[in-house]
């Protein structure tokens, strides 16, 4: 059974930094892409960042490029997601997922950037 885990998230103020996991488990994690997701307060939840299954390729939205960084570790199942110059906009509950995404969601970690 699939299983995303979301951990790292914080209240930090603008201009900080944090670094977000999610441990995957239920498939072969090696095999597959994975996505970053956030979903703020009354909004649809949103594609942040992409990786493919060996960590060759990384794409992002255009909001969070330059700021964000995905990365992950085959040997861990586990995907990362490190997010500097934070922004108040940046506020949102963050998902990981697969690119298309599967009615299953973890429980996300809270990330909050204010003053």
């Amino acid at each position: 059974q699939v299983q995303f885990v979301e951990s790292g998230g914080d209240l930090v103020q603008p201009g900080g930094s944090l670094r977000l996991s999610c441990a995957a488990s239920g498939f072969p994690f090696s095999l597959y892409a994975m996505s970053w997701y956030r979903q703020a307060p009354g909004k649809e939840r949103d594609l942040v960042a992409s990786i493919t299954s060996g960590g060759g390729t990384t794409t992002y939205v255009s909001s969070v490029k330059g700021r964000f960084t995905i990365s992950r570790d085959n040997s861990k199942a586990t995907v990362y997601l490190q997010m500097n110059s934070l922004k108040p906009e940046d506020t949102a509950v963050y998902y990981c997922n697969y690119p298309t995404p599967l009615n299953y969601w973890g429980q996300g970690t809270q990330v909050t950037v204010s003053s």
